[in-house]
């Protein structure tokens, strides 16, 4: 008895390509309430793809979360620094001028 075996079946590999190469998003809703009464919605979205692939899309939040890139901690960085510098600039200046009225 010889046993026959698909030859068009796909891997999880091949599987894995496609889903990553066009995308595939996974929205649901669930909702809590009593008595006709919404208590709590929690909205889900999932998006599964590359790298590529979200950024063609317009997802590219992570270039631009400094938890996650270098890129934008160091842009985000020197904005912060010269913020501090020039609240520090203010800060002495209004001490002068407080130590100038009470003299």
């Amino acid at each position: 008895m010889a046993v026959e075996h698909n030859m068009q079946s796909s891997t999880i590999v091949d599987v894995l390509e496609k889903i990553l190469d066009k995308g595939v998003v996974i929205a649901g809703d669930i909702s809590v309430g009593i008595a006709d009464i919404e208590l709590l919605t929690i909205k889900i979205r999932l998006i599964v793809a590359s790298v590529d692939k979200a950024k063609e899309i317009g997802m590219d939040w992570w270039e631009n979360d400094p938890y996650l890139s270098s890129k934008a901690s160091s842009g985000n960085t020197k904005a912060l620094e010269e913020e501090n510098r020039k609240l520090n600039e203010r800060l002495e200046k209004l001490e002068k001028q407080l130590t100038t009225t009470n003299q």
